[in-house]
């Protein structure tokens, strides 16, 4: 040990005192030729005192002193690092080559420069949306529950259902895999008082979901255990962005009591400024979770929603256990999930549990799509790569006499290639600081178009990762595109060179390594153009999709009412009353209301019964996506009617119950009949069914997304199924946007 350790010693010694050296350079060779100055001078006086000539005395000393430049270069070997002094020497040779080119520097830098950046950009998106770690506690052991429904999912196309509120309450107290488990739902919220009501986006969760995620509150606290009962839970949590925005950062609003859908609600908390749960783009279509959430509030399941296993409505989320498997849950979650169906065959037969890692429920289809796109840009750098290749190719054969010259003084062809290396990476160092300006730049225009679905958007940045990324694609860039061109360029033929005859064999070689760049870059540019192809023809086929109504110049309103404040005939007298306001606004042609909007992220379902048929067999039941609409609706979308009629002011509260269906209702529950006239029921009135007639069909509407096939759904009058949440509809003579002013001074009064 004591050996090991004095070796150590003397090694970091040895090797300090060279770095010494080399800030002390000029002393050292000052010190070194006084010394040899010294001893020569001395053997010249000893060779004069044996009797010597003058003369014959100094050519007598040299000669016995020997080389002075050789034992100069000996000397500076032991005291000095070689390696770093001939870099050093390279490096400034290599920047007095390429200033003095300024134009061949300038394209080949540029070149890749960009190639590089556009690397780095992507990655920058890949990094933040693939790799960063989601902001939350061991995020790994996250997972999200969701129920599995093979024959639902044949149907929809979708495989990610929510979970029943009793389901829920079973999973969480027959479980051994999870540390803790919660469900969420959304609900809007009206925030009145001031001079600014205003809806907003808010989450209803379990008490301990803060503490699921390892979240602290910035202001205040998270919720406790007993303000998730009922009655008890009229506390609520802000989001950074509604204190700051509604409540100016007032750090004494902790206590203070807010109005939420006509109720009081007290301050309990404000969250983190980095904190926002969940995303749209974390969940599936349908959710409706907003944009971004603004509050959240305790779930507080009463007894009977607690016990209902027929209304599918809850995410959960849980955190697994320090020594589970992923596996060994989703194998409980299984288990948990037959039992429940045997116990309970009428609601959950056919219906499982499937578990997704929480990051992977995040990224969802994001991964692909990412790394093709970071793929693709990597070839548009191998086609810079192979263009500056060419160039220094045919720089190099204009550098072939100067090659010659310096390996007839003695340079060695390993010498060469690394000089000329060395002015490669000095490109590449080069193009990479451009490449780095240019991401930091082009990030912000990343964020500006890329679609807002695209998880983690926001939190795509340049951090330690993308400027390692950013340094090693440069160093292996100038490798690639250096190395072979300073192979070339060092193999001379110096008889042939110096003759300037030497245009033989070496420029065959030549040609034929920049025929083979040619190459590359004309299969490269080719993948590319057949990718950029098929994603043009995709985006074409999207757009000629038809979404089976007209947004151009509709404006759209959301509006919720206090429930406590409007009951259900007064909600359709409301929304009779501001749709008539609407309509007088100059500009607008027509103006109707829906719940919920097409294409706005919220999809439920319902079940019906068909008159003159059996009933659905458990587990097999008939559904279609419900919307509620007012009789200009369809108007103002322009959606085509293919059938029968649609509503009109005449479909009151007090006539007899009507729907309009669409035409994948009809294909699927009438493929060879006329559905105009048939009757179908959704609930019972003492014990008796309440029988809607279908007097109308319009053409499909594409509600989840342009690239999702249309279901079943059924439009009902808002005036006899009334809803504290609407959405208004206006279409107008121009700009939509001009109207929104009017709009809100209008409705204020």
């Amino acid at each position: 040990m004591n050996r090991l350790l004095q070796y150590l010693f003397q090694f970091v010694s040895h090797l300090w005192r060279r770095l010494l050296s080399l800030l002390r350079r000029r002393r050292h060779e000052r010190e070194m030729e006084e010394e040899m100055r010294f001893h020569l001078e001395m053997q010249i006086e000893q060779n004069l005192s044996s009797g010597m000539a003058a003369e014959e005395a100094h050519y007598a000393a040299r000669r016995q002193f020997g080389n002075q430049t050789w034992l100069k270069e000996a000397s500076r070997e032991m005291w000095s690092l070689n390696s770093i002094e001939t870099l050093i020497q390279d490096l400034r040779y290599g920047l007095r080559t390429l200033w003095k080119n300024p134009g061949f520097t300038l394209v080949a830098v540029v070149t890749l420069g960009l190639g590089i950046g556009a690397n780095s950009a992507i990655f920058s998106v890949v990094n933040s949306v693939l790799l960063r770690e989601l902001p939350y506690r061991e995020p790994q052991r996250l997972v999200i529950a969701w129920s599995d429904r093979p024959q639902l999912q044949a149907r929809t196309g979708t495989t990610e259902f929510p979970i029943s509120a009793a389901d829920f309450a079973d999973l969480r107290d027959q479980n051994q895999s999870f540390e803790q488990i919660a469900a969420f739902h959304s609900q809007s919220f009206s925030i009145s008082g001031g001079d600014d009501p205003a809806l907003l986006g808010g989450v209803r969760a379990s008490d301990n979901l803060f503490a699921l995620l390892g979240v602290e509150a910035r202001h205040g606290r998270v919720f406790l255990p007993e303000e998730d009962q009922p009655g008890n839970n009229r506390v609520v949590i802000l989001s950074d962005g509604l204190w700051r925005r509604r409540f100016g950062s007032d750090p004494k609003i902790i206590g203070q009591t807010i109005s939420l859908n006509n109720e009081p609600y007290t301050i309990v908390g404000v969250a983190p400024p980095d904190f926002q749960f969940p995303r749209r783009a974390d969940l599936p279509a349908g959710f409706g979770f907003p944009s971004e959430v603004d509050l959240y509030t305790p779930l507080a399941l009463t007894p009977e929603q607690s016990n209902n296993r027929g209304r599918h409505y809850l995410a959960v989320i849980a955190r697994l256990k320090q020594q589970t498997g992923f596996e060994q849950a989703q194998t409980e979650m299984a288990g948990i999930a037959g039992r429940l169906e045997r116990q309970y065959p009428d609601t959950n037969r056919n219906k499982s549990v499937r578990l997704v890692a929480f990051h992977q429920q995040v990224v969802g289809n994001a991964r692909s799509g990412l790394l093709i796109l970071l793929g693709a840009v990597g070839f548009v750098l191998l086609i810079a790569c192979a263009n500056v290749a060419n160039l220094l190719m045919a720089r190099g054969a204009a550098r072939q006499k100067e090659m010659a010259i310096r390996a007839a003084l003695g340079a060695g062809r390993r010498r060469m290639v690394r000089q000329l290396l060395t002015e490669s990476l000095l490109l590449a160092a080069s193009a990479g600081a451009l490449a780095m300006a240019l991401t930091i730049w082009g990030v912000d225009l990343l964020r500006a178009i890329l679609p807002d679905n695209l998880p983690r958007v926001d939190e795509i940045g340049v951090d330690f990762r993308v400027f390692g990324f950013t340094l090693l694609v440069s160093l292996l860039t100038g490798i690639l595109f250096g190395l072979i061109p300073a192979i070339q360029a060092s193999r001379t033929d110096l008889n042939e060179t110096l003759k300037e005859c030497g245009r033989g064999s070496d420029a065959g070689g030549h040609s034929r390594f920049r025929s083979l760049l040619v190459v590359a870059e004309i299969a490269l540019a080719l993948v590319l153009l057949a990718g950029a192809g098929l994603m043009a023809r995709s985006f074409v086929r999207l757009m000629s999709i038809d979404p089976g109504l007209d947004p151009q110049n509709v404006l759209t309103m959301d509006i919720r009412l206090p429930r406590g404040k409007y009951q259900p005939p007064q909600q359709a007298v409301f929304f009779q009353r501001l749709l008539e306001r609407l309509r007088a606004l100059p500009g607008v042609q027509s103006a109707g209301a829906v719940y919920p909007l097409p294409l706005g992220g919220i999809e439920e379902g319902m079940g019906f019964g068909i008159e003159g048929r059996a009933p659905a067999a458990p587990g097999e039941r008939r559904n279609a996506g419900p919307r509620w609409v007012s009789p200009d609706y369809f108007k103002a979308l322009k959606i085509q009617l293919l059938k029968g009629r649609v509503f009109t002011e005449s479909d009151g509260a007090e006539a007899p119950p009507v729907l309009v269906i669409n035409e994948a209702m009809a294909r699927q529950y009438w493929p060879d009949e006329d559905a105009i006239g048939r009757r179908i029921s959704f609930n019972s009135r003492d014990n008796q069914p309440i029988w809607r007639e279908i007097v109308g069909m319009v053409k499909d509407v594409r509600h989840t997304a342009l690239d999702t096939e249309s279901r079943p759904q059924m439009y009902f009058p808002f005036t006899q199924f009334p809803s504290s949440f609407m959405t208004l509809v206006a279409r107008t003579d121009g700009d939509p946007l001009k109207l929104e002013p009017l709009c809100a001074a209008r409705f204020r009064r």
